[in-house]
């Protein structure tokens, strides 16, 4: 009987749970060095707080994914991923005892002990059980003996693939090569050759074997009869089903009752797909109501400034090609899309993208290239963006993703631009975080937006959120 492993946050169960007690240790410090010796616990705020700060912690390491190949992180990135999960419970509480009116009953010297304590005591727990678990411990019973089937070609990448992605979970018994002729007992990274291909039956027959992990190219595979007579004995064959792909995010599913293999540049869970969604349209809402707001300001001085409407809708390239109408203020003159064709010569960005600095289009635009009027301020304020919200409640846009091309833009593509649409586009993004205006290469625009989709994860969207509002408020980037 095979067991198999768990997956998703469940893996990481034992790390949740050691970050729950760190975390209360912690706390009941915090609270000791503010109060004396003491039990926080028999104080009603302080046990909801308690109770508060344990959901916190499982929900960030839940759906941040907090623990995410936690076992190959180094030492530099662990802290990042401590400090961004102490900081959240922080904000949690902080919200918490706002929304709940509380905030006199409870101690704030508490809650900023709590959060220096913390981050210290859980940065060490995590460093101390990744050591434990990697040297083996907690290895109940011997651990399982698995035997590779390759050839001479694929070995040592088979045994070094092993040794440097598992931390203890089984031991690496031999090698038995394809090739016609091999030496046997001769040692191949490490691992020594165990037997003559021929002889791979009575050797398995006669030998402990817990498991086969063949790693062989599909058109050196194993024989039907051969993998019928492995299955009779009962031994569990694990078999690598791509060997070489440019993809690193594989999983295997069925679809339409088929197992397949299915690759993607990032494979996010449902959970992670629903917090997405749920937090985009929570967010979008609030969004609308700022924009009716600024429709009543702005609009009638973008009507006054240059007659017509106040909206602009724009045909768009959404996630995998869809199309889709985008919407914002309109900050240039109603004849823009026309005069473009006459000033593609003056185009700053190398690549398929338009941009201009001192761009006469935008109202307000003086003939010498100042920059004033209505146009020009909800463009460097970025208010223009605002009625975007109205995409992202629909699902055609996220609050943070790539930037959604023109249909101008998209029917020029070469087969690399097209990955940087494989998820929804963004009302803000990597790129508009590293300095916009200053990138004029629409390759370095593609690298950033691709590196977004290979890294993504929820805490990624809220670090490129609070950039955001950093970048707007310092008016940097939007030229």
């Amino acid at each position: 009987m095979y067991r198999r492993k768990p997956s998703g946050w469940v893996k990481h169960i034992d790390f949740i749970i050691l970050d729950l007690i760190v975390l209360q240790l912690s706390y009941v410090l915090a609270y000791m060095i503010r109060h004396g010796v003491g039990n926080p616990y028999a104080e009603t705020v302080y046990l909801n707080i308690a109770v508060i700060m344990g959901l916190f912690s499982v929900g960030v390491s839940i759906f941040m994914s907090n623990h995410k190949n936690i076992l190959s992180r180094g030492f530099l990135r662990e802290a990042y991923y401590v400090v961004l999960h102490i900081a959240l419970i922080g904000l949690g509480l902080m919200a918490y005892l706002f929304f709940m009116k509380v905030s006199i009953e409870f101690s704030r010297l508490v809650l900023t002990y709590f959060v220096i304590i913390g981050a210290i005591l859980e940065y060490i727990e995590r460093l101390v059980w990744k050591t434990l678990l990697r040297r083996g411990f907690f290895m109940f019973g011997k651990r399982d003996r698995m035997i590779i089937i390759s050839n001479s070609n694929l070995v040592e990448d088979a045994v070094n693939g092993l040794l440097s992605h598992t931390y203890g979970e089984f031991e690496i018994g031999g090698v038995i090569l394809t090739d016609d002729a091999v030496n046997v007992s001769e040692e191949i990274a490490g691992a020594k050759v165990l037997a003559a291909f021929g002889d791979i039956v009575e050797y398995l027959k006669k030998n402990w074997v817990d498991g086969l992990f063949i790693y062989l190219p599909e058109n050196d595979n194993l024989s039907k009869e051969l993998h019928n007579e492995i299955s009779l004995m009962g031994i569990t064959t694990h078999k690598a089903l791509v060997m070489n792909s440019d993809y690193t995010n594989r999983t295997v599913e069925r679809l339409g009752g088929v197992l397949c293999i299915t690759e993607s540049a990032h494979i996010a869970s449902f959970t992670q797909v629903f917090v997405k969604r749920t937090f985009d349209i929570v967010v979008s809402v609030v969004g609308l109501l700022f924009t009716l707001i600024l429709t009543i300001i702005v609009g009638p001085i973008i009507f006054i400034s240059d007659p017509g409407p106040i909206f602009f809708g724009q045909n768009r390239i959404g996630k995998n090609g869809r199309y889709f109408k985008m919407y914002k203020f309109r900050s240039m003159y109603k004849d823009a899309e026309a005069r473009k064709k006459e000033l593609m010569d003056k185009n700053e960005m190398q690549g398929l993208m338009f941009k201009m600095e001192n761009d006469p289009r935008i109202i307000g635009s003086g003939k010498d290239g100042t920059k004033h009027g209505i146009g020009w301020f909800i463009r460097k304020t970025s208010i223009d963006e605002f009625p975007q919200f109205f995409n992202v409640l629909k699902g055609d846009m996220s609050l943070v993703g790539t930037r959604p091309p023109t249909v101008d833009e998209w029917n020029q593509y070469d087969p690399r631009h097209r990955a940087r649409m494989s998820v929804k586009p963004g009302i803000t993004g990597m790129w508009q975080v590293s300095g916009r205006s200053d990138i004029t290469d629409f390759e370095e625009i593609v690298k950033l937006d691709v590196k977004y989709i290979n890294t993504w994860s929820l805490a990624l969207d809220l670090k490129i959120l609070l950039k955001t509002v950093a970048v707007v408020f310092m008016g940097r980037g939007s030229k």
